[in-house]
């Protein structure tokens, strides 16, 4: 048969006020971790962006190099002007076809990841409350 031990009033006060401190404390631990995560995610998917946008914009530098060697032959200026400024030689006709140009959309996406790591935390942070109100009540019946 198990004993029952009588809990002093001193002690449950004392786990009455410190259990939502330490759970209040847990919880900004791990927001603040979940947080620092998700701002490293970021920052990573970032440099990873801006490493792409530089070697394009190294090649389009490569590119306008090379276009500016061409621009030095007088052939290829008359070609140039006739592809895109529509000058023509005698006896030629310009057709010109418009090209359907892209819209490039401006919206930024949601990440998705960052939704499920703050319903995990907010979880998270749930589960725990939950677990300190079972045990205070089991120690409650207890005494």
């Amino acid at each position: 048969m198990a004993k029952n031990k009588k809990v002093p009033k001193t002690a449950k006060r004392r786990l009455f006020i410190l259990a939502p401190i330490a759970a209040f404390i847990i919880c900004y631990f791990i927001f603040t971790l979940v947080t620092t995560v998700i701002n490293i995610y970021s920052l990573n998917k970032e440099e990873k962006e801006l490493q792409n946008k530089l070697t394009e914009l190294k090649s389009d530098a490569t590119s306008l190099k090379t276009e500016i060697t061409k621009l030095q032959d007088k052939d290829y200026v008359a070609r140039y002007a006739r592809e895109n400024y529509l000058y023509t030689k005698d006896g030629e006709y310009v057709i010109k076809i418009d090209k359907s140009k892209e819209k490039a959309t401006t919206t930024k996406k949601v990440n998705e990841n960052q939704k499920y790591i703050y319903y995990g935390c907010g979880a998270g942070a749930i589960l725990i409350i939950l677990f300190i109100i079972i045990k205070h009540r089991k120690n409650k019946r207890r005494n």
